[in-house]
């Protein structure tokens, strides 16, 4: 975990290193147009991490729903012995 980790920063490291030395200014106009388009981007992702994650849960909820339920009914099952007399 704690490689992971490291290389996760080290890649961090670089690219923001990268970034700022080699950044160049542009003097450019941003069309309102295309600032819509991002906002929309954002949403949509936004809204199927939302999704995915209902389902998800869902999913998970299910299936200690499933396990509860089975350990009830073994609990409450009854068994008959036949007596002999």
């Amino acid at each position: 975990m704690k490689k992971i980790l490291g290389q996760v920063f080290k890649f961090m490291y670089f690219f923001s290193c990268f970034f700022t030395l080699f950044t160049n200014y542009a003097h450019a106009y941003i069309d309102p147009s295309a600032v819509t388009y991002v906002i929309q981007a954002v949403a949509g992702v936004l809204i199927a991490l939302g999704a995915a994650f209902t389902i998800f849960r869902h999913k998970i909820f299910a299936f200690f729903k499933k396990n509860k339920k089975q350990n009830n009914e073994a609990e409450d099952a009854i068994e008959f012995k036949d007596v002999d007399d």
